[in-house]
């Protein structure tokens, strides 16, 4: 595959060494020429120093012909840009945009960019690990707005019904497995002690499961 990596910051220039690594053709391109002092020594990709919006600096890098681009400088609006003309002018298939200051975050949605914004996953991720220990995140989608979580149903809840902890309609059981074998959940099954459920909900809908858990006697 062939990678366009824009921003060799600390992200750009790991991202651009992993995929190296991994045998893809990677072209690494930002304005400073310093930066490029993140990248590993046994680094064999291109690296390419000037203005990532111009023409001829995009065309070096191979723009035309290339499957994938990541944006990851620290400039939001930069990241849009770029993001923005490589999906609507060359067409790249693959175009993924780092955000930077999460306040930013409309700019992408307003390009429709797939985006990873490593601040919010960060602080929602640390948060969960302090405050959340019951609740145990196992998949996370984009920037978790959506995510799976695994929860070990605690004998306070022993012969609840599954309807009783999940009202909140952002949030889905997956599977509820019990003595190591799995089932799809129908809304009025009753929980034993040591299930371990799997839903997916967004943050309002965990953060209902977890009032209830709570309601329902177990310690947060």
């Amino acid at each position: 595959m062939k990678v366009i990596i824009v921003g060799c910051g600390r992200v750009g220039a790991e991202l651009a060494y992993n995929l190296y690594k991994k045998g893809h053709e990677v072209a690494v391109l930002d304005s400073v020429g310093a930066a490029f002092s993140n990248l590993p020594p046994d680094f064999s990709g291109r690296s390419l120093e000037g203005d990532v919006l111009n023409h001829d600096m995009l065309h070096r890098a191979g723009i035309e012909s290339a499957d994938a681009l990541a944006a990851v400088t620290s400039s939001d609006a930069l990241n849009a840009v770029v993001g923005h003309v490589a999906r609507e002018v060359y067409h790249i298939p693959h175009v993924v945009v780092r955000n930077f200051n999460p306040h930013t975050r409309r700019l992408y949605e307003v390009f429709g960019l797939q985006v990873v914004s490593s601040t919010s996953w960060g602080a929602q991720r640390i948060e969960e690990m302090i405050c959340h220990e019951e609740v145990r995140t196992v998949f996370s989608a984009g920037n978790g707005e959506v995510e799976i979580y695994e929860i070990v149903i605690p004998s306070e809840c022993s012969g609840r019904r599954l309807s009783e902890l999940l009202q909140n309609k952002e949030c889905i059981a997956v599977a509820l497995t019990r003595g190591g074998r799995s089932q799809l959940p129908r809304e009025d099954a009753l929980l034993e002690d040591g299930d371990v459920l799997h839903i997916s909900a967004t943050f309002d809908g965990i953060e209902d499961v977890r009032r209830r858990l709570c309601e329902m006697g177990k310690v947060a």
